[in-house]
């Protein structure tokens, strides 16, 4: 299963975000405690479709979309270099898919420590130690194509002019992830345990009056650095997310009416980090069970069978589909139907997300 991992400062609310996504109670400490173990859960992913489908049902069984995520050490400057939790932290930034950086812009009492709040001066610490990382594999890979005994192979030269390029951009304190590189060049670096490749979403952590007033500190160029390289932003009080957890449903819709928030910041953090992934959602519908199943984009119908159980995508016959949309439209499989916008598809059909689907087949 694909995995996000929670980065970031120490004290910064990594593990608060951990905790509300993953519905946790891990121990977080209001003082740096060095600790070096990782915490790793599941994450449910809110579908405003899949409540449509519920509510269309009531079905006995309801299962959303999750993903796994894991709560990484906290880094300080010079980890690149082993510092503080540095080895483990990398070692275990490289086994996660895609990243969510928590970055910290709330004041209150617990210490920063960096000694004040910056939020810009911080994203740049993380990711000048996620470059210099980088850089050192690198700088590895280039010396042993370049001083070892050259192996007489296809793509060597291949090789060795995508590790200089990406040496050059590290060099510049440019993120491998913002080179225009072609599939075959990604596929080199597939095992190469480089960390700047990896998709990044940004989770600026405010404190409530910064909340209300939609703005905090390095707002206008934080904005900026998530334009430029893509990566998804989003503005949360961990503080607030907290006391709208424990509330009860009639409650949250009070307290969230009141404070003008549309739905959690938390549920934005789970979609992102799903989309990051390259992940969709299939869903399959009932009186039993409404539930959603979850594929990469791009995948065939026969390979998105095999999520529910492998016998299926082995002895596939046909996919049966509706769109979302049409099937919320028509209301019923028997309208939709009726309405011509029920479809047979076969192996090759690549599904959609959103997809209502039920398989046939025969083993």
């Amino acid at each position: 299963m694909l995995t996000s991992g929670i980065i970031g400062l120490p004290m910064v609310g990594k593990t608060t975000v951990f905790n509300l996504l993953t519905l946790s109670q891990t121990e977080v400490s209001s003082f740096y405690s060095g600790k070096v173990a990782s915490n790793v859960g599941m994450a449910k992913v809110p579908d405003p479709r899949m409540d449509k489908l519920k509510e269309m049902y009531q079905p006995t069984k309801f299962t959303p979309a999750v993903i796994k995520v894991t709560d990484v050490p906290g880094l300080v400057s010079g980890s690149s270099e082993g510092k503080g939790t540095g080895n483990k932290f990398l070692a275990d930034v490289r086994q996660v898919d895609a990243l969510i950086q928590v970055i910290r812009a709330f004041q209150g009492t617990v210490p920063h420590v960096e000694g004040s709040i910056d939020p810009v001066r911080d994203y740049n610490i993380l990711t000048t130690e996620l470059i210099l990382a980088d850089l050192q594999i690198m700088e590895g890979r280039l010396e042993r194509l370049t001083t070892g005994k050259k192996k007489k192979v296809e793509n060597y030269e291949k090789e060795l002019a995508l590790v200089e390029k990406c040496i050059a951009a590290l060099e510049e304190g440019i993120p491998i992830s913002a080179l225009e590189l072609t599939e075959e060049e990604l596929l080199f670096m597939r095992d190469f345990g480089l960390l700047t490749p990896k998709p990044m979403l940004l989770v600026v952590n405010v404190d409530e009056n910064q909340y209300k007033e939609g703005n905090y500190p390095g707002k206008d160029e934080l904005e900026a650095i998530a334009l430029d390289h893509k990566y998804p932003l989003v503005v949360i009080c961990g503080q607030l997310e907290m006391e709208i957890g424990q509330l009860s449903a009639e409650e949250k819709e009070l307290f969230m009416d009141d404070l003008g928030i549309a739905e959690p910041g938390i549920a934005k953090i789970a979609r992102s980090a799903y989309s990051l992934l390259g992940l969709i959602s299939f869903f399959t519908v009932g009186t039993d069970e409404v539930r959603a199943w979850t594929i990469k984009a791009g995948e065939n119908a026969k390979e998105a069978a095999s999520a529910i159980h492998s016998d299926i995508s082995r002895g596939f016959i046909r996919a049966e589909v509706i769109a979302y949309k049409d099937f919320i439209e028509v209301g019923s499989e028997a309208k939709a139907k009726e309405k011509g916008v029920f479809r047979l598809e076969g192996k090759d059909y690549l599904v959609q997300d959103g997809d209502v689907i039920s398989f046939r087949f025969n083993v």
